[in-house]
């Protein structure tokens, strides 16, 4: 029997409530689920990689296919060293199909085998970006509802 492993990619500069209701279905389709954190410094990230390594491995532990990684460069290279056979990608808004489709397109023809599984987002977390908590938040407006509440814990930690 073949098992599928997919790699969902991503900043999770934090995690949030929409990221966790997509690793949960991505969790019931795939037999294998990385939750790959993109080490992207041109993003100026608020989070370590350390910290969102913890809040990722804290938020999934109750899933026992799902795993946490970090990758740099192209995803296609690294989803060939995980020997993964699709890509899980969120999309929230129409703005987001756009950016994706042309993600989705090239690492189509960078490697052709690799599939692209879009997903929404359950509809009250259709909203919610990463960036746009930590916006909220640094202006002090509730997140409470978008993301884990020790994600909350942690923001606090970062703003004294």
């Amino acid at each position: 029997m073949n098992t599928v492993k997919a790699i969902y990619p991503g900043t999770f500069d934090p995690v949030t409530n929409g990221h966790l209701d997509l690793i949960a279905r991505g969790s019931r389709i795939f037999d294998h689920l990385v939750v790959a954190i993109l080490l992207n410094s041109s993003k100026n990230p608020l989070f370590t990689v350390d910290e969102r390594v913890q809040m990722l491995t804290e938020a999934t532990a109750s899933f026992g296919n799902v795993s946490i990684a970090t990758f740099q460069g192209l995803l296609v290279d690294f989803a060939r060293e995980q020997q993964a056979q699709a890509v899980l990608r969120g999309i929230r808004a129409i703005s987001d199909y756009e950016y994706e489709l042309q993600m989705a397109l090239m690492n189509r023809r960078l490697s052709p085998e690799l599939e692209t599984i879009f997903l929404m987002p359950d509809g009250k977390y259709s909203f919610v970006s990463s960036r746009l908590v930590k916006e909220v938040f640094e202006l002090g407006g509730s997140v409470e509802g978008l993301v884990p509440q020790f994600v909350i814990e942690r923001l606090r930690q970062h703003r004294t």
